[in-house]
C-alpha cells in the first residue's frame, strides 16, 4: 500500500472490479439464459458464450487472480531471461472483498491515498465481439450486465467510485434507451468498445451521422465517454496473416499480433475525427484508457499529412480536434512529458489499472513516473484533469 500521498487529490482513471459468476446472468431474461453459461472443463470453470467456450480470460470466476502489479518489472525492464507468462506473474492470490464490492474498495482506496476513481468491469470486455452477429442479443446481455453493475457497485458510489456502465451501439435507438437508463441511475461516465459497430447489414463507424442522435444525448447529459481496451475483433485481420482462425487471447504471447495491437484504438479515434463526430459535437469528451500512447504520435503525423493533401475532406483541422476532444490515460511506463507535449498536459490522465497484474500495485506511485513536469502539471495529471471531466 501507499506510504506517501502526493499533496494533491488523486483521481484514478483506470481501476477494475472483478465480476462475480452471476454478473451476466442474474438479470438475463429467462428465454436468453442459454446465451451465457459457466461450464466445467477438466475440473476448471469456463465461460461459454452462445455455446462456445471462451479462453479469453482463463479464470472467469476470479476466485484466484494475479497479484496487483505482478508485471511491473516486466514492463519496467523487459524480459531478458525469456520467462513465460506464468513465471512473470508468479504466485496468484485469492480475490479479496475490495475486488468485488464498493464498501471494501473504498477502505482500500483510503489506504492507497486514492480519492476517486473510474471503475471498469473486467470480464465484460469479451461480450460484444462474441455476439457481434446478433445485435438484439447484444443489447439484452449488456443491459443485464448493467443491472448487475448498478445493483452491486452503483454508478456513483459516494461520489468517489464511478463505475462505467457499458453502452453497446448496434441499434442506435436501443443504445439511447440504455444511455437514459444509466443516466437516471447516476452514471457520470460510460464505456464504449473501441471497434467498428456491428449491425444487421455489416459493421460501420460510430463516427458516422447515423450515431448523431446518440452522441447528442451524451453531450446533453455531459457524460465522459471512455474507450477502454477490449476485444475489438481485430484478430480476424491477424488471423489472415497467420492462417490460424482462433479466439483472441490477450494473455498468450503472439509477437505478430503485438506489433499492431494498438490499431483498434488508433482507428477508433481516427474514425471519430475523420467521420466528423467530434466536429459535429465539439464538446464531446473522450477518454482513452488502457490503450497506451505509442499510437498518438503516428496518428498526429498521418492526420497532418492527409489534411495537407485533402483539407476539403475535413470539417476542421484534424489535429486540433484530437487535442480538443481526446484525453489519454497512458501506460505508467510511458513518457508523460512527451505525451503532454503532443496533446497538452490538460489531456493526460493518470490511470493505474489496479488491481490487474499489468498495472501498479501501489497506484499513487505513478507520481514517481512523472518526470520533467512541474508540480502544477503533476496535479493535473494525477487528478485535476479527470475531476474537470466528471461533472457533479
Amino acid at each position: 500500500m501507499s506510504t506517501r500521498v502526493p499533496p494533491y487529490p488523486i483521481f484514478d482513471a483506470d481501476n477494475h472490479l472483478y465480476e462475480t459468476q452471476d454478473a451476466f446472468t442474474k438479470y438475463l431474461p429467462e428465454e436468453f439464459k442459454g446465451a451465457i453459461r459457466y461450464v466445467e472443463v477438466d475440473g476448471r470453470t469456463k465461460i461459454a458464450v452462445r455455446g462456445h467456450i471462451s479462453e479469453y480470460i482463463p479464470n472467469p470466476t476470479f476466485e484466484v487472480v494475479a497479484r496487483p502489479g505482478a508485471q511491473e518489472d516486466y514492463f519496467r525492464i523487459g524480459n531478458p531471461e525469456g520467462k513465460s507468462y506464468r513465471e512473470i506473474i508468479g504466485k496468484p492470490m485469492r480475490s479479496i472483498p475490495a475486488f468485488r464490492e464498493p464498501k471494501s474498495r473504498l477502505e482500500l482506496m483510503d489506504e492507497q491515498g486514492i480519492e476517486r476513481t473510474l471503475m471498469f468491469p473486467t470480464l465484460a470486455s469479451l461480450l460484444e465481439e462474441r455476439m457481434s452477429d446478433d445485435p438484439e442479443l447484444t443489447h439484452i446481455v449488456i443491459h443485464a450486465l448493467n443491472e448487475w453493475l448498478y445493483e452491486t457497485w452503483q454508478f456513483n458510489y459516494e461520489n468517489r467510485i464511478f463505475t462505467t456502465p457499458v453502452i453497446t451501439l448496434p441499434i442506435v435507438e436501443k443504445a439511447i434507451e440504455e444511455l437514459e437508463w444509466v443516466v437516471e441511475r447516476g452514471a457520470k461516465a460510460i464505456l464504449i468498445r473501441p471497434a467498428p459497430v456491428p449491425g444487421f447489414s455489416g459493421s460501420r463507424s460510430f463516427g458516422l451521422p447515423e450515431f448523431d442522435p446518440f452522441w447528442e444525448k451524451v453531450v446533453e447529459y455531459d457524460l465522459l465517454v471512455t474507450l477502454h481496451s477490449s476485444d475489438s475483433g481485430y484478430s480476424r485481420y491477424t488471423d489472415d496473416w497467420e492462417s490460424n482462425k482462433r479466439e483472441f487471447l490477450p494473455f498468450q504471447p503472439d509477437v505478430f499480433r503485438m506489433i499492431g495491437q494498438w490499431r483498434p484504438i488508433e482507428d477508433s479515434v481516427a474514425a471519430l475525427i475523420c467521420h466528423g463526430a467530434l466536429s459535429r459535437f465539439p464538446t464531446l469528451k473522450i477518454a482513452v484508457v488502457e490503450n497506451g500512447a505509442s499510437w498518438v504520435g503516428p496518428l498526429i503525423k498521418t492526420l497532418k499529412d492527409v489534411y495537407k493533401k485533402y483539407p476539403q475532406q475535413f470539417a476542421e483541422e484534424p489535429v486540433s480536434v484530437l487535442r480538443r476532444n481526446v484525453h489519454i490515460s497512458p501506460f505508467w511506463e510511458e513518457n508523460m512529458a512527451d505525451l503532454a507535449e503532443l496533446l497538452g498536459v490538460e489531456r493526460v490522465l493518470f490511470g493505474s489499472d489496479f488491481p490487474h497484474p499489468e498495472g501498479l500495485g501501489d497506484p499513487a506511485s505513478f507520481v514517481d513516473e512523472l518526470k520533467n513536469l512541474t508540480d502544477e502539471e503533476k496535479a493535473l495529471i494525477m487528478g485535476g484533469n479527470l475531476a474537470r471531466l466528471i461533472s457533479g
